[in-house]
């Protein structure tokens, strides 16, 4: 299952078709944007922290650290090693883009995702 690249764009930057597999890793669909706005290939909600985890943090940059732990767990869980596994057999020896819509993106799930995939790639 191993990827080439794990990169992280935002939707509202790079709406466009590019090479790779650009899979949408929020779970809320983004403000302001129509569902045909942007090009991705697959839409992982289960990969996006769950909803009481994001309600937590609330990107609250002082609790990232925190944040990024119990995030950590809910990859490990067996539901979240499962949804891992499904986009890397998707992604299989391609670039993986992973899409969100956060302005933060260095402070955000997408970063704790992309750091756990290059890890178990």
């Amino acid at each position: 299952m191993p990827v080439k690249t794990v990169e992280i764009e935002r939707v509202y930057d790079h709406p466009g078709a590019e090479a790779g597999f650009r899979v949408f890793v929020d779970r809320l669909w983004p403000r302001g944007l129509r569902k045909d706005s942007f090009y991705y290939d697959d839409w992982a909600k289960e990969l996006a922290p769950s909803t009481e985890l994001r309600r937590w943090y609330s990107h609250d940059v002082a609790e990232f650290g925190e944040f990024r732990s119990r995030y950590l767990a809910e990859l490990e869980s067996p539901d979240g090693r499962s949804a891992v596994e499904r986009v890397l057999e998707l992604a299989h020896d391609r670039p993986l883009v992973l899409l969100t819509a956060t302005k933060d993106v260095e402070h955000s799930h997408a970063a704790v995702l992309r750091q756990f995939l290059r890890d178990v790639t």
